[in-house]
Protein backbone atom coordinates (compact mmCIF):
# COMPACT_ATOMS: atom_id res chain seq x y z
CA UNK A 1 0.00 0.00 0.00
CA UNK A 2 2.50 2.33 0.78
CA UNK A 3 4.51 1.51 -2.28
CA UNK A 4 1.20 2.35 -4.67
CA UNK A 5 0.82 5.66 -2.35
CA UNK A 6 4.82 6.97 -3.02
CA UNK A 7 3.95 5.91 -6.78
CA UNK A 8 1.22 8.04 -6.94
CA UNK A 9 2.77 11.19 -5.02
CA UNK A 10 5.75 10.90 -7.15
CA UNK A 11 3.03 10.80 -10.58
CA UNK A 12 1.13 13.73 -8.99
CA UNK A 13 4.63 15.57 -8.25
CA UNK A 14 6.36 14.86 -12.17
CA UNK A 15 2.86 15.91 -13.62
CA UNK A 16 2.99 18.99 -11.99
CA UNK A 17 6.36 19.72 -12.39
CA UNK A 18 6.08 19.09 -16.69
CA UNK A 19 2.63 20.30 -17.08
CA UNK A 20 1.58 23.14 -14.73
CA UNK A 21 3.18 26.50 -16.55
CA UNK A 22 4.01 29.56 -14.09
CA UNK A 23 1.00 30.72 -12.58
CA UNK A 24 0.70 34.20 -15.04
CA UNK A 25 0.18 31.82 -18.12
CA UNK A 26 -2.14 29.76 -16.05
CA UNK A 27 -4.20 33.04 -15.57
CA UNK A 28 -4.09 33.38 -19.13
CA UNK A 29 -5.32 30.22 -20.64
CA UNK A 30 -8.25 30.34 -18.09
CA UNK A 31 -8.92 33.93 -19.25
CA UNK A 32 -8.86 32.06 -23.01
CA UNK A 33 -11.20 29.69 -21.98
CA UNK A 34 -14.09 31.57 -20.26
CA UNK A 35 -14.16 33.87 -23.21
CA UNK A 36 -15.12 30.80 -25.18
CA UNK A 37 -17.36 29.46 -22.56
CA UNK A 38 -18.87 32.79 -22.50
CA UNK A 39 -19.33 32.99 -26.32
CA UNK A 40 -21.79 29.70 -25.81
CA UNK A 41 -23.02 29.77 -22.94
CA UNK A 42 -23.95 33.96 -22.82
CA UNK A 43 -25.10 34.14 -26.08
CA UNK A 44 -22.86 37.18 -26.61
CA UNK A 45 -20.79 38.95 -28.85
CA UNK A 46 -17.26 39.09 -28.61
CA UNK A 47 -16.91 42.58 -27.75
CA UNK A 48 -19.68 42.74 -25.35
CA UNK A 49 -17.43 39.77 -23.58
CA UNK A 50 -14.39 41.53 -23.68
CA UNK A 51 -15.88 44.80 -22.55
CA UNK A 52 -17.26 42.43 -19.06
CA UNK A 53 -13.30 41.66 -19.29
CA UNK A 54 -12.05 44.90 -19.28
CA UNK A 55 -14.11 46.30 -16.50
CA UNK A 56 -13.35 43.28 -14.26
CA UNK A 57 -9.55 43.50 -14.55
CA UNK A 58 -9.44 46.75 -12.10
CA UNK A 59 -11.91 44.89 -9.69
CA UNK A 60 -9.66 43.38 -7.45
CA UNK A 61 -7.51 46.83 -7.28
CA UNK A 62 -7.85 47.03 -3.29
CA UNK A 63 -7.69 43.21 -2.70
CA UNK A 64 -4.58 42.98 -4.43
CA UNK A 65 -2.88 45.69 -2.29
CA UNK A 66 -4.27 43.80 0.81
CA UNK A 67 -2.45 40.79 -0.70
CA UNK A 68 0.67 42.37 -1.29
CA UNK A 69 0.72 44.31 1.73
CA UNK A 70 -0.04 40.83 3.81
CA UNK A 71 3.12 39.26 2.01
CA UNK A 72 5.69 42.28 2.83
CA UNK A 73 4.25 43.01 6.67
CA UNK A 74 4.49 39.33 7.26
CA UNK A 75 7.62 39.24 5.69
CA UNK A 76 9.30 42.17 7.56
CA UNK A 77 7.89 41.32 10.92
CA UNK A 78 9.64 37.21 10.37
CA UNK A 79 12.96 39.31 9.44
CA UNK A 80 13.21 41.27 12.97
CA UNK A 81 15.63 39.82 15.00
CA UNK A 82 13.16 39.33 18.37
CA UNK A 83 10.74 37.68 16.24
CA UNK A 84 13.40 35.77 14.36
CA UNK A 85 14.23 34.20 18.15
CA UNK A 86 10.61 33.28 18.43
CA UNK A 87 10.02 31.20 15.13
CA UNK A 88 13.71 29.85 15.45
CA UNK A 89 12.76 27.92 19.04
CA UNK A 90 9.67 26.89 17.27
CA UNK A 91 11.02 25.24 14.28
CA UNK A 92 13.59 23.70 16.47
CA UNK A 93 10.55 21.40 17.72
CA UNK A 94 11.10 18.85 14.78
CA UNK A 95 14.08 16.91 14.83
CA UNK A 96 13.73 15.00 11.46
CA UNK A 97 12.43 15.36 8.23
CA UNK A 98 8.89 14.14 8.81
CA UNK A 99 8.35 16.07 12.25
CA UNK A 100 9.43 18.82 10.38
CA UNK A 101 6.34 18.43 7.78
CA UNK A 102 3.94 17.64 10.70
CA UNK A 103 4.32 20.28 12.81
CA UNK A 104 4.49 22.75 9.79
CA UNK A 105 1.04 21.80 8.50
CA UNK A 106 -0.61 21.20 11.89
CA UNK A 107 0.15 24.57 12.89
CA UNK A 108 -0.70 26.36 9.75
CA UNK A 109 -4.13 24.39 9.49
CA UNK A 110 -4.72 25.64 13.19
CA UNK A 111 -3.93 29.39 12.15
CA UNK A 112 -5.78 29.56 8.79
CA UNK A 113 -8.42 28.24 10.61
CA UNK A 114 -8.33 31.54 13.14
CA UNK A 115 -7.75 33.72 10.50
CA UNK A 116 -6.38 32.50 6.57
CA UNK A 117 -4.84 35.85 6.31
CA UNK A 118 -2.40 34.79 9.15
CA UNK A 119 -1.93 31.37 8.72
CA UNK A 120 -0.62 31.93 4.63
CA UNK A 121 1.77 34.01 5.75
CA UNK A 122 2.95 32.78 9.07
CA UNK A 123 2.76 29.00 7.60
CA UNK A 124 5.51 29.95 4.83
CA UNK A 125 7.75 31.72 7.37
CA UNK A 126 7.45 29.52 9.82
CA UNK A 127 8.65 26.39 6.99
CA UNK A 128 11.57 28.53 5.75
CA UNK A 129 13.12 28.71 9.49
CA UNK A 130 12.02 24.80 10.06
CA UNK A 131 14.37 24.50 6.66
CA UNK A 132 17.31 26.29 8.30
CA UNK A 133 16.90 23.64 11.45
CA UNK A 134 16.24 20.72 9.23
CA UNK A 135 18.09 20.56 6.64
CA UNK A 136 17.89 17.54 5.23
CA UNK A 137 14.30 18.23 4.55
CA UNK A 138 12.30 18.50 0.68
CA UNK A 139 12.19 22.20 0.76
CA UNK A 140 9.19 21.81 -1.85
CA UNK A 141 7.03 19.58 0.06
CA UNK A 142 7.73 21.53 3.26
CA UNK A 143 6.04 24.41 1.60
CA UNK A 144 3.93 22.54 0.23
CA UNK A 145 2.90 21.86 3.90
CA UNK A 146 2.27 25.22 4.94
CA UNK A 147 0.66 26.50 1.99
CA UNK A 148 -2.13 23.02 2.28
CA UNK A 149 -3.19 24.20 5.50
CA UNK A 150 -5.07 27.05 3.67
CA UNK A 151 -7.92 24.18 3.05
CA UNK A 152 -9.77 24.97 5.98
CA UNK A 153 -9.99 28.50 5.86
CA UNK A 154 -13.60 29.16 4.70
CA UNK A 155 -14.91 26.89 7.34
CA UNK A 156 -12.62 28.97 10.40
CA UNK A 157 -13.01 32.15 12.11
CA UNK A 158 -12.47 34.47 9.16
CA UNK A 159 -14.39 32.19 6.44
CA UNK A 160 -16.85 35.03 4.55
CA UNK A 161 -19.72 33.09 4.21
CA UNK A 162 -20.61 31.86 7.05
CA UNK A 163 -19.61 35.25 8.67
CA UNK A 164 -21.85 36.61 5.82
CA UNK A 165 -24.47 34.09 7.26
CA UNK A 166 -24.39 35.25 10.75
CA UNK A 167 -24.45 38.92 9.88
CA UNK A 168 -27.88 39.03 8.76
CA UNK A 169 -27.40 41.51 6.31
CA UNK A 170 -29.65 41.96 3.67
CA UNK A 171 -29.57 38.05 3.38
CA UNK A 172 -32.80 38.59 1.43
CA UNK A 173 -31.55 39.83 -2.02
CA UNK A 174 -28.02 37.67 -1.56
CA UNK A 175 -29.76 34.25 -1.28
CA UNK A 176 -32.66 35.13 -3.61
CA UNK A 177 -35.48 35.34 -1.09
CA UNK A 178 -34.26 31.91 0.40
CA UNK A 179 -32.83 33.29 3.94
CA UNK A 180 -34.54 36.78 5.58
CA UNK A 181 -32.98 35.41 9.02
CA UNK A 182 -29.30 35.75 10.11
CA UNK A 183 -28.08 31.92 10.83
CA UNK A 184 -25.61 31.73 13.68
CA UNK A 185 -22.08 30.62 13.49
CA UNK A 186 -23.25 27.42 15.95
CA UNK A 187 -25.08 26.13 13.30
CA UNK A 188 -22.02 26.68 10.88
CA UNK A 189 -18.30 26.88 12.06
CA UNK A 190 -19.17 25.58 15.35
CA UNK A 191 -21.43 23.14 14.21
CA UNK A 192 -20.54 19.18 14.36
CA UNK A 193 -20.60 18.79 11.00
CA UNK A 194 -18.01 21.34 10.55
CA UNK A 195 -16.06 20.55 13.34
CA UNK A 196 -15.85 16.71 12.66
CA UNK A 197 -14.49 17.79 9.26
CA UNK A 198 -11.93 20.06 10.44
CA UNK A 199 -10.65 17.47 13.42
CA UNK A 200 -10.52 14.73 10.55
CA UNK A 201 -8.39 16.96 8.46
CA UNK A 202 -6.28 18.26 11.47
CA UNK A 203 -5.14 15.06 12.62
CA UNK A 204 -4.97 13.26 9.40
CA UNK A 205 -3.51 15.43 6.51
CA UNK A 206 0.01 16.63 8.58
CA UNK A 207 0.68 12.79 8.56
CA UNK A 208 -0.35 12.11 5.01
CA UNK A 209 2.32 15.06 3.79
CA UNK A 210 4.78 13.66 6.22
CA UNK A 211 4.31 9.99 4.58
CA UNK A 212 5.37 12.06 1.03
CA UNK A 213 8.55 12.61 2.02
CA UNK A 214 10.73 11.61 -1.12
CA UNK A 215 13.58 9.06 -1.52
CA UNK A 216 16.97 10.63 -0.71
CA UNK A 217 18.07 10.93 -4.67
CA UNK A 218 14.78 13.10 -5.19
CA UNK A 219 15.09 15.38 -2.43
CA UNK A 220 15.55 18.71 -2.95
CA UNK A 221 17.48 20.55 -1.02
CA UNK A 222 16.87 24.32 0.00
CA UNK A 223 18.97 26.38 -1.43
CA UNK A 224 21.10 28.60 1.27
CA UNK A 225 20.36 31.91 -0.77
CA UNK A 226 17.30 31.39 -0.59
CA UNK A 227 17.49 31.37 3.22
CA UNK A 228 19.67 34.57 4.10
CA UNK A 229 16.87 36.94 4.89
CA UNK A 230 19.22 39.12 6.70
CA UNK A 231 18.86 42.50 6.30
CA UNK A 232 22.43 44.54 6.22
CA UNK A 233 22.63 47.61 8.60
CA UNK A 234 24.62 50.79 7.68
CA UNK A 235 27.46 51.45 10.50
CA UNK A 236 27.47 55.04 10.69
CA UNK A 237 30.65 57.11 11.82
CA UNK A 238 29.74 59.10 15.00
CA UNK A 239 32.07 62.05 14.23
CA UNK A 240 30.50 62.27 10.30
CA UNK A 241 26.97 61.32 10.69
CA UNK A 242 24.60 63.66 9.24
CA UNK A 243 21.34 64.90 10.73
CA UNK A 244 19.17 62.80 8.51
CA UNK A 245 20.68 60.07 9.01
CA UNK A 246 20.44 60.53 12.91
CA UNK A 247 16.66 60.85 11.96
CA UNK A 248 16.82 57.89 10.12
CA UNK A 249 18.28 55.80 13.51
CA UNK A 250 16.06 56.57 15.59
CA UNK A 251 14.76 54.19 18.17
CA UNK A 252 12.43 56.86 19.72
CA UNK A 253 10.80 57.58 16.05
CA UNK A 254 10.12 53.48 15.82
CA UNK A 255 8.48 53.34 19.33
CA UNK A 256 6.48 56.28 19.26
CA UNK A 257 5.26 55.81 15.95
CA UNK A 258 4.59 51.83 17.56
CA UNK A 259 2.46 53.01 20.24
CA UNK A 260 0.34 54.72 18.45
CA UNK A 261 -0.44 51.94 16.11
CA UNK A 262 -0.90 49.70 19.28
CA UNK A 263 -3.27 52.40 21.18
CA UNK A 264 -5.87 51.56 17.95
CA UNK A 265 -5.01 47.99 17.96
CA UNK A 266 -5.99 47.71 21.34
CA UNK A 267 -9.32 50.15 20.98
CA UNK A 268 -9.76 47.81 17.66
CA UNK A 269 -10.05 44.26 19.98
CA UNK A 270 -11.92 45.82 23.06
CA UNK A 271 -14.75 46.97 20.52
CA UNK A 272 -15.15 44.29 18.25
CA UNK A 273 -13.33 41.41 19.94
CA UNK A 274 -11.30 38.65 17.91
CA UNK A 275 -12.58 39.63 14.95
CA UNK A 276 -9.84 39.78 12.57
CA UNK A 277 -9.56 40.93 8.84
CA UNK A 278 -7.07 41.58 6.92
CA UNK A 279 -6.67 45.69 7.64
CA UNK A 280 -5.79 44.48 11.27
CA UNK A 281 -3.85 41.82 10.34
CA UNK A 282 -1.88 43.64 8.09
CA UNK A 283 -2.22 46.75 10.58
CA UNK A 284 -0.74 44.14 13.59
CA UNK A 285 2.23 43.11 11.41
CA UNK A 286 3.54 46.43 10.20
CA UNK A 287 3.32 48.26 13.73
CA UNK A 288 4.85 44.97 15.44
CA UNK A 289 7.53 45.00 12.65
CA UNK A 290 8.15 48.75 13.65
CA UNK A 291 8.88 48.34 16.83
CA UNK A 292 11.05 45.24 16.96
CA UNK A 293 13.35 46.47 14.24
CA UNK A 294 14.41 49.37 15.89
CA UNK A 295 14.82 52.14 13.71
CA UNK A 296 13.20 53.80 10.95
CA UNK A 297 15.78 52.53 8.50
CA UNK A 298 15.89 48.99 9.07
CA UNK A 299 12.49 49.20 8.55
CA UNK A 300 12.57 50.73 5.10
CA UNK A 301 15.55 48.04 4.15
CA UNK A 302 13.37 45.33 5.44
CA UNK A 303 10.73 46.97 3.21
CA UNK A 304 12.58 47.18 -0.26
CA UNK A 305 13.79 43.76 0.72
CA UNK A 306 10.09 41.59 0.66
CA UNK A 307 8.73 43.87 -2.02
CA UNK A 308 10.28 42.16 -4.32
CA UNK A 309 8.36 39.29 -4.57
CA UNK A 310 5.18 40.74 -5.08
CA UNK A 311 5.52 40.79 -8.24
CA UNK A 312 3.27 37.72 -8.87
CA UNK A 313 0.25 39.66 -7.46
CA UNK A 314 0.84 42.83 -8.90
CA UNK A 315 0.73 41.19 -12.42
CA UNK A 316 -1.64 38.26 -12.27
CA UNK A 317 -4.63 39.47 -9.79
CA UNK A 318 -5.79 42.02 -12.50
CA UNK A 319 -6.40 39.12 -14.92
CA UNK A 320 -8.16 36.89 -12.03
CA UNK A 321 -10.60 40.59 -11.85
CA UNK A 322 -10.93 39.71 -15.59
CA UNK A 323 -11.83 36.35 -15.33
CA UNK A 324 -14.30 37.14 -12.48
CA UNK A 325 -15.81 39.49 -14.74
CA UNK A 326 -16.61 37.47 -17.79
CA UNK A 327 -17.55 34.59 -15.06
CA UNK A 328 -20.63 36.74 -13.85
CA UNK A 329 -21.68 38.90 -17.28
CA UNK A 330 -25.31 38.04 -17.18
CA UNK A 331 -25.66 37.81 -21.40
CA UNK A 332 -29.10 38.18 -23.30
CA UNK A 333 -30.38 35.14 -22.50
CA UNK A 334 -30.45 36.00 -18.53
CA UNK A 335 -27.35 33.86 -17.36
CA UNK A 336 -23.82 33.61 -16.90
CA UNK A 337 -21.35 31.25 -16.47
CA UNK A 338 -21.26 30.82 -13.21
CA UNK A 339 -24.54 30.61 -12.98
CA UNK A 340 -24.98 27.87 -15.68
CA UNK A 341 -22.45 25.86 -13.61
CA UNK A 342 -24.55 25.81 -10.61
CA UNK A 343 -27.63 25.24 -12.58
CA UNK A 344 -26.42 22.04 -13.82
CA UNK A 345 -25.22 20.27 -10.58
CA UNK A 346 -28.46 22.04 -9.02
CA UNK A 347 -30.34 19.80 -11.94
CA UNK A 348 -28.70 16.55 -11.17
CA UNK A 349 -29.07 16.78 -7.22
CA UNK A 350 -31.25 15.30 -4.31
CA UNK A 351 -31.48 15.92 -0.83
CA UNK A 352 -28.70 13.77 0.18
CA UNK A 353 -26.64 14.71 -3.42
CA UNK A 354 -27.14 18.29 -3.02
CA UNK A 355 -24.33 19.30 -0.40
CA UNK A 356 -22.04 17.16 -2.23
CA UNK A 357 -22.75 18.92 -5.34
CA UNK A 358 -22.94 22.06 -4.20
CA UNK A 359 -19.39 21.33 -2.57
CA UNK A 360 -18.71 20.05 -6.15
CA UNK A 361 -19.63 23.36 -7.88
CA UNK A 362 -18.19 25.70 -5.74
CA UNK A 363 -14.66 24.23 -6.30
CA UNK A 364 -15.09 24.32 -9.97
CA UNK A 365 -16.27 27.75 -9.53
CA UNK A 366 -13.20 28.35 -7.37
CA UNK A 367 -10.82 28.12 -10.49
CA UNK A 368 -12.40 30.81 -12.41
CA UNK A 369 -13.72 33.10 -9.33
CA UNK A 370 -11.09 32.51 -6.34
CA UNK A 371 -12.41 34.55 -3.90
CA UNK A 372 -15.07 33.92 -0.88
CA UNK A 373 -17.15 36.80 -1.35
CA UNK A 374 -17.39 36.46 -5.32
CA UNK A 375 -18.17 32.86 -4.89
CA UNK A 376 -20.95 33.99 -2.32
CA UNK A 377 -22.29 36.65 -4.89
CA UNK A 378 -22.35 34.10 -7.90
CA UNK A 379 -23.32 31.24 -5.94
CA UNK A 380 -25.88 32.11 -3.25
CA UNK A 381 -28.69 33.26 -5.10
CA UNK A 382 -29.26 29.69 -7.18
CA UNK A 383 -27.44 27.37 -4.72
CA UNK A 384 -29.71 28.56 -1.28
CA UNK A 385 -32.91 28.64 -2.75
CA UNK A 386 -32.35 25.04 -4.61
CA UNK A 387 -31.71 23.63 -1.58
CA UNK A 388 -34.34 25.07 0.43
CA UNK A 389 -36.58 23.67 -2.21
CA UNK A 390 -34.80 20.74 -1.16
CA UNK A 391 -35.17 20.53 2.21
CA UNK A 392 -31.52 21.46 3.23
CA UNK A 393 -30.87 23.64 5.72
CA UNK A 394 -29.19 27.40 4.99
CA UNK A 395 -26.18 26.25 7.07
CA UNK A 396 -25.39 23.21 5.42
CA UNK A 397 -25.95 24.84 1.94
CA UNK A 398 -23.13 27.69 2.75
CA UNK A 399 -20.63 25.89 4.39
CA UNK A 400 -20.63 23.19 1.44
CA UNK A 401 -19.95 26.42 -0.83
CA UNK A 402 -17.39 27.27 1.60
CA UNK A 403 -15.53 24.33 1.66
CA UNK A 404 -15.55 24.07 -1.80
CA UNK A 405 -14.39 27.37 -2.41
CA UNK A 406 -11.22 26.57 0.17
CA UNK A 407 -10.76 22.95 -1.46
CA UNK A 408 -9.62 23.88 -5.03
CA UNK A 409 -7.19 26.26 -3.88
CA UNK A 410 -4.89 23.10 -3.54
CA UNK A 411 -4.60 23.64 -7.48
CA UNK A 412 -5.31 27.23 -8.06
CA UNK A 413 -1.64 29.13 -7.54
CA UNK A 414 -3.72 32.58 -7.01
CA UNK A 415 -3.93 32.14 -3.02
CA UNK A 416 -0.16 30.49 -3.14
CA UNK A 417 1.30 33.73 -4.62
CA UNK A 418 1.90 35.36 -1.35
CA UNK A 419 3.33 31.97 0.15
CA UNK A 420 5.53 31.00 -3.21
CA UNK A 421 6.97 34.77 -2.84
CA UNK A 422 7.64 34.40 0.50
CA UNK A 423 9.59 30.81 -0.14
CA UNK A 424 10.90 31.84 -3.38
CA UNK A 425 9.18 28.50 -5.24
CA UNK A 426 7.38 28.52 -7.78
CA UNK A 427 3.57 27.36 -8.34
CA UNK A 428 4.75 24.02 -9.78
CA UNK A 429 7.16 22.77 -6.82
CA UNK A 430 4.36 22.54 -4.26
CA UNK A 431 1.45 21.78 -6.30
CA UNK A 432 2.11 17.93 -7.02
CA UNK A 433 1.75 17.93 -3.13
CA UNK A 434 -0.95 20.18 -2.71
CA UNK A 435 -2.81 17.56 -5.25
CA UNK A 436 -2.66 14.80 -3.15
CA UNK A 437 -3.70 16.76 -0.33
CA UNK A 438 -6.68 17.83 -3.03
CA UNK A 439 -7.93 14.03 -3.63
CA UNK A 440 -7.96 12.99 0.27
CA UNK A 441 -10.00 16.12 2.10
CA UNK A 442 -12.43 16.13 -1.14
CA UNK A 443 -13.36 12.45 -0.14
CA UNK A 444 -13.29 13.76 3.43
CA UNK A 445 -15.16 16.77 3.30
CA UNK A 446 -17.82 14.66 0.83
CA UNK A 447 -18.66 12.09 3.32
CA UNK A 448 -18.72 14.34 5.68
CA UNK A 449 -21.47 16.75 3.99
CA UNK A 450 -23.10 13.39 3.41
CA UNK A 451 -23.62 11.61 6.24
CA UNK A 452 -23.13 14.39 8.85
Amino acid sequence: MKKIFNKMTKFSVGIMQKYLPDPFIFAIILTFIVFVMALFVTQSSPLAIIEAWSKGLWSLLSFSMQMALVLVTGTILATAPAFKKILGKIASIPKNKIQAIVVVNFISLIACFINWGFGLVIGAILAKEVAKKVKTVDYPLLIAAAYSGFVVWHAGLSGSIPLKLASGGNLLAQTGGALSEAVPTNMTIFSTMNIVIFAIILFTVPFLLGSMNPSEKDTKLVSLDLLNDEQPKAKLDIKTITPAQKLESSVAINYMLGAMGYVYIFSYFIKNGFSLNLNIVNYIFLFTAIILHGTPINVVNAVNSAAKSTGGIILQFPFYGGIMGIMTFVGPNGTSIAAAMSNFFVNISTQTTFPVFTFFSAGLVNFFVPSGGGQWAVQAPIMMPAGAQLGVSAAKTGMAIAWGDAWTNMIQPFWALPALGIAGLGAKDIMGYCLMVLFYTGVVISLGLAFL
